[in-house]
């Protein structure tokens, strides 16, 4: 196993406090558009982080009242627009990657999402587990406004299993702006807080997940995403070895223990 905190990535912040990694992408004079260089740093953040002993909960929080305004408009697109087709399925491979590495990172991502979350942003905020925002956040998967189909980073696969088929099929033909108050309706939101409270507000249920059975909430992603391409009878089946691994940590034991002497069990993740 490794350790993170002292991580010093070159295009995005990171902070880990409390086995809780913070990441702020550190461009709020442009709405922090993403690079090549930032996707890439972001991919190999998140595939490292399953070997990793020191984070339990990754928030991806905003920066200057925004939270990403997707791929730079001249750092990227421009420089596509002049790419051939291996060049480019390189690069759509390598943003698909990103959204990969999130799912496959065994650990919780929570998204405070503050202002602007468009493009690759809005895919971000979609890959992570848990979704917070403020009352002005304004969320568009803006691909076909640029000339592209809605189908970029798996949105066509996970956007509609989080808001349903109809309300994906709107946003991603469109490319209009899903308000916070449609968001939390439709589900994408878990909950909208003022813009003062939304950090306070992502590091109280970080640490409330931090705080519980670590291995058994990795286990919990794990199913949450294998499941998608299982039958009923093979996720039943999944999640009772599933279950039955985590039966074997000595967190279950501390629960047990700790609930015959009325106490509240104290977690360590193994």
């Amino acid at each position: 196993m490794t350790l993170m905190a002292d991580l010093k990535p070159q295009h995005f912040d990171w902070q880990v406090t409390d086995r809780i990694a913070t990441i702020r992408l550190t461009r709020p004079e442009r709405k922090n558009p993403l690079t090549f260089e930032s996707y890439a740093e972001l991919r190999d953040t998140f595939r490292a982080l399953p070997y990793c002993s020191d984070v339990d909960v990754v928030v991806f929080a905003s920066n200057g009242g925004n939270f990403c305004s997707g791929g730079d408009v001249h750092e990227i697109i421009g420089p596509l627009v002049a790419m051939e087709m291996p060049e480019l399925l390189q690069f759509t491979r390598m943003t698909g990657d990103l959204v990969k590495a999130m799912l496959h990172c065994q650990k919780p991502i929570i998204a405070a999402v503050d202002g602007i979350c468009a493009g690759a942003g809005a895919i971000v905020a979609m890959a992570s587990d848990l979704r917070l925002a403020t009352p002005a956040a304004k969320t568009a998967f803006l691909f076909t406004r640029v000339g592209l189909a809605g189908c970029d980073m798996g949105a066509c696969a996970i956007l509609p299993r989080i808001i349903g088929q109809g309300r994906a099929a709107e946003l991603l033909y469109t490319g209009r702006a899903m308000s916070a108050e449609e968001g939390l309706n439709w589900g994408f939101w878990n909950a909208v807080h003022e813009a003062d409270a939304l950090d306070a507000a992502a590091l109280a249920l970080a640490s409330r997940i931090a705080s519980g059975p670590n291995f058994a909430h990795m286990m919990t992603k794990t199913q949450l995403n294998a499941e998608w391409n299982m039958g009923l009878e093979q996720a039943i089946e999944a999640e009772a070895q599933a279950q039955a691994i985590c039966m074997k940590t000595q967190d279950f034991s501390r629960a047990y223990h700790a609930f015959v002497a009325k106490e509240k069990p104290v977690f360590e993740g193994n």
